[in-house]
Protein backbone atom coordinates (compact mmCIF):
# COMPACT_ATOMS: atom_id res chain seq x y z
CA UNK A 1 0.00 0.00 0.00
CA UNK A 2 0.94 3.80 -1.21
CA UNK A 3 1.15 6.21 1.34
CA UNK A 4 0.62 8.98 -1.32
CA UNK A 5 -1.75 10.99 -1.82
CA UNK A 6 -4.57 10.60 -4.36
CA UNK A 7 -3.04 12.36 -6.87
CA UNK A 8 -5.27 15.17 -8.97
CA UNK A 9 -5.94 16.42 -11.82
CA UNK A 10 -3.23 18.74 -12.61
CA UNK A 11 -0.89 15.61 -11.41
CA UNK A 12 -2.75 12.86 -13.89
CA UNK A 13 -2.38 15.55 -16.89
CA UNK A 14 0.99 16.70 -15.90
CA UNK A 15 2.22 12.80 -15.69
CA UNK A 16 0.46 11.98 -19.13
CA UNK A 17 2.12 15.25 -20.79
CA UNK A 18 5.24 13.64 -19.66
CA UNK A 19 4.49 9.98 -20.84
CA UNK A 20 4.32 11.36 -24.15
CA UNK A 21 7.31 13.66 -23.91
CA UNK A 22 9.86 13.21 -20.64
CA UNK A 23 11.85 15.53 -22.52
CA UNK A 24 9.62 18.51 -21.98
CA UNK A 25 10.63 21.60 -20.65
CA UNK A 26 9.26 22.75 -17.36
CA UNK A 27 7.77 25.84 -20.13
CA UNK A 28 6.52 23.59 -22.35
CA UNK A 29 4.47 21.60 -19.88
CA UNK A 30 3.26 24.22 -18.27
CA UNK A 31 2.42 26.07 -21.81
CA UNK A 32 0.40 22.56 -22.91
CA UNK A 33 -1.11 21.97 -19.37
CA UNK A 34 -2.14 26.05 -18.54
CA UNK A 35 -0.71 26.12 -15.49
CA UNK A 36 2.16 28.40 -13.99
CA UNK A 37 5.70 26.85 -14.58
CA UNK A 38 6.52 27.55 -11.05
CA UNK A 39 3.29 24.84 -10.61
CA UNK A 40 5.42 22.27 -12.44
CA UNK A 41 8.52 22.99 -10.92
CA UNK A 42 6.37 22.43 -7.71
CA UNK A 43 4.58 19.48 -8.51
CA UNK A 44 7.05 17.39 -10.06
CA UNK A 45 9.37 17.86 -7.51
CA UNK A 46 6.58 16.34 -5.15
CA UNK A 47 5.34 13.85 -7.90
CA UNK A 48 9.48 12.72 -7.40
CA UNK A 49 9.73 12.80 -3.89
CA UNK A 50 6.64 10.47 -3.14
CA UNK A 51 8.14 7.81 -5.59
CA UNK A 52 5.46 8.59 -7.88
CA UNK A 53 8.23 9.42 -10.74
CA UNK A 54 10.37 6.80 -11.10
CA UNK A 55 12.58 8.09 -13.21
CA UNK A 56 13.45 9.45 -16.95
CA UNK A 57 14.50 6.70 -19.65
CA UNK A 58 15.83 6.87 -23.13
CA UNK A 59 14.61 3.96 -24.87
CA UNK A 60 17.02 2.41 -26.29
CA UNK A 61 17.18 -0.07 -29.64
CA UNK A 62 18.99 -2.81 -28.34
CA UNK A 63 19.95 -3.44 -31.63
CA UNK A 64 22.12 -0.85 -31.55
CA UNK A 65 23.77 -2.03 -29.32
CA UNK A 66 24.82 -5.60 -30.85
CA UNK A 67 22.22 -7.15 -28.75
CA UNK A 68 19.48 -8.09 -31.39
CA UNK A 69 18.32 -11.01 -29.73
CA UNK A 70 15.53 -10.83 -26.87
CA UNK A 71 13.22 -13.04 -24.89
CA UNK A 72 11.53 -13.91 -21.81
CA UNK A 73 12.70 -17.22 -19.83
CA UNK A 74 9.87 -18.31 -17.13
CA UNK A 75 11.34 -19.51 -14.16
CA UNK A 76 10.02 -21.90 -11.55
CA UNK A 77 11.95 -21.75 -8.37
CA UNK A 78 12.61 -25.30 -6.26
CA UNK A 79 11.82 -23.92 -3.09
CA UNK A 80 9.95 -20.70 -1.73
CA UNK A 81 12.18 -20.04 1.55
CA UNK A 82 12.06 -16.23 1.69
CA UNK A 83 15.74 -15.58 2.04
CA UNK A 84 16.31 -17.61 -0.90
CA UNK A 85 14.04 -15.99 -3.07
CA UNK A 86 15.20 -12.45 -1.88
CA UNK A 87 18.92 -13.43 -2.84
CA UNK A 88 17.65 -14.98 -5.72
CA UNK A 89 16.26 -11.33 -6.79
CA UNK A 90 19.10 -9.61 -5.66
CA UNK A 91 21.32 -11.54 -7.64
CA UNK A 92 19.51 -11.86 -11.01
CA UNK A 93 19.08 -8.00 -12.08
CA UNK A 94 22.74 -8.60 -11.87
CA UNK A 95 23.26 -10.74 -14.69
CA UNK A 96 24.17 -9.57 -17.74
CA UNK A 97 21.72 -9.04 -20.45
CA UNK A 98 19.10 -8.46 -18.01
CA UNK A 99 16.55 -5.97 -18.80
CA UNK A 100 13.83 -6.54 -16.15
CA UNK A 101 12.55 -9.21 -13.80
CA UNK A 102 8.90 -9.90 -12.59
CA UNK A 103 7.98 -11.70 -9.52
CA UNK A 104 4.60 -13.86 -10.25
CA UNK A 105 1.66 -15.45 -8.92
CA UNK A 106 1.10 -18.55 -10.69
CA UNK A 107 2.58 -21.40 -12.11
CA UNK A 108 6.01 -19.86 -12.48
CA UNK A 109 7.77 -17.60 -9.79
CA UNK A 110 9.30 -15.29 -12.05
CA UNK A 111 9.84 -13.94 -16.13
CA UNK A 112 13.34 -13.07 -16.60
CA UNK A 113 13.40 -10.56 -19.95
CA UNK A 114 17.06 -10.36 -21.05
CA UNK A 115 18.88 -8.88 -24.65
CA UNK A 116 21.66 -10.99 -25.71
CA UNK A 117 24.26 -10.48 -29.43
CA UNK A 118 23.31 -13.99 -30.80
CA UNK A 119 21.03 -16.89 -30.22
CA UNK A 120 24.30 -18.61 -28.88
CA UNK A 121 24.66 -16.36 -26.06
CA UNK A 122 21.38 -16.66 -25.09
CA UNK A 123 21.60 -20.12 -24.76
CA UNK A 124 25.05 -20.04 -23.06
CA UNK A 125 23.73 -17.42 -20.70
CA UNK A 126 20.93 -19.85 -20.09
CA UNK A 127 22.81 -22.60 -19.35
CA UNK A 128 25.05 -20.61 -17.10
CA UNK A 129 23.27 -18.48 -14.80
CA UNK A 130 19.06 -19.73 -15.05
CA UNK A 131 19.38 -23.65 -14.80
CA UNK A 132 22.77 -23.79 -13.27
CA UNK A 133 21.41 -21.55 -10.41
CA UNK A 134 20.79 -23.33 -7.17
CA UNK A 135 17.40 -22.72 -6.80
CA UNK A 136 16.07 -22.53 -10.52
CA UNK A 137 13.67 -25.80 -10.49
CA UNK A 138 12.77 -25.44 -14.63
CA UNK A 139 12.86 -22.62 -17.14
CA UNK A 140 11.31 -21.92 -20.17
CA UNK A 141 12.51 -19.74 -22.88
CA UNK A 142 10.58 -17.94 -25.54
CA UNK A 143 12.38 -15.76 -27.68
CA UNK A 144 10.51 -12.17 -28.56
CA UNK A 145 10.03 -11.83 -32.43
CA UNK A 146 8.72 -8.14 -31.83
CA UNK A 147 7.70 -6.48 -28.66
CA UNK A 148 5.36 -3.48 -29.21
CA UNK A 149 4.63 -0.94 -25.99
CA UNK A 150 1.22 -0.80 -24.87
CA UNK A 151 -0.46 2.93 -24.25
CA UNK A 152 -3.60 1.93 -22.40
CA UNK A 153 -1.86 2.76 -18.97
CA UNK A 154 -2.51 5.74 -19.72
CA UNK A 155 -6.34 5.77 -19.28
CA UNK A 156 -5.41 5.29 -15.69
CA UNK A 157 -4.47 8.86 -15.47
CA UNK A 158 -8.05 9.91 -16.84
Amino acid sequence: MTNTPQLDKTDRALLKALSLNARASGSQLAHDLGIAESTVSLRLKRLQRSGDITGYYADIDLAVLGAPIQAVIAIQLTQHDRSDIEAFRREVTTWPGVLSLFHLGGRDDYLLHVAARSTTELRDFVVKYVTGHAVVAHSETNIVFEHVKGTGWQELLD
